[in-house]
């Protein structure tokens, strides 16, 4: 049996007028923000469907715009957020596509540059009541909620990752309640994705990264 919350009646503290609209889109932003580990210079936001349609009623482009400056749902400054990215001299622009058909209405596209030149495009749909769900990580098909501490490794679809992450993780009684391995095409770019219930400690990542294979190591604790 599902049971529902109280915080699934209410709804999640924010600043704005929606759940899925705002604080949906500060979630997605946040989980983009804290995924890309650098800097952020540069940002652009394609809307899909209800987002694109009703999100400037909502808030949703000072929601976005927030969230990957680190703002929580309940943060003052998402009022704000134009002035301070101009401020703090971050470029953004906001695509509202009507137009392309998407999984769920409530989508965006973000990309992030650094001041380096280096990107990230993540994929990600606000579901209901401030929840969200990842989809793509630079165009590769992923699922993962942030509703857990989330272990996201970036490497190459060769055998031995999974046997060698597995491993570390054992040893350090790390409990894996969900683990998933996408990839692009066999022998691409993959992404072994490892959710826990628990707080997934940071201090052994470097034996992680002894992997060769093992590109870049993502950790979001909840």
């Amino acid at each position: 049996m599902n049971y529902i919350s109280v915080f699934d009646v209410i709804g999640p503290n924010m600043i704005g007028p929606s759940s899925s609209h705002t604080a949906g889109a500060v979630n997605i932003a946040l989980m983009a923000y804290r995924l890309f580990q650098k800097p952020i210079a540069k940002a652009v936001f394609t809307l899909y469907g209800s987002f694109a349609q009703t999100g400037r009623g909502h808030g949703t482009d000072k929601a976005l715009l927030g969230g990957i400056q680190g703002f929580a749902t309940d943060d003052v400054r998402i009022r704000d957020s134009y002035a301070l990215a101009d401020a703090a001299g971050l470029s953004y622009r906001f695509i509202w596509d009507e137009t392309t058909k998407t999984n769920h209405p409530n989508t965006v596209d973000i990309y992030l540059e650094s001041p380096s030149g280096e990107t990230q495009t993540i994929r990600g749909e606000s579901v209901g009541g401030g929840k969200i769900r990842i989809v793509l990580i630079n165009g590769i098909e992923v699922v993962f909620t942030g509703l857990y501490s989330t272990l996201i490794i970036k490497q190459a679809d060769r055998p031995g990752v999974v046997a060698h992450v597995t491993q570390v993780l054992s040893r350090h009684g790390v409990n894996i309640a969900f683990m998933r391995l996408y990839r692009d095409y066999k022998g691409g770019t993959g992404y072994l994705i490892v959710e826990s219930d628990e707080n997934i400690p940071d201090y052994f990542l470097e034996e992680i990264r002894t992997n060769p294979l093992v590109h870049e190591i993502m950790l979001i604790q909840i």
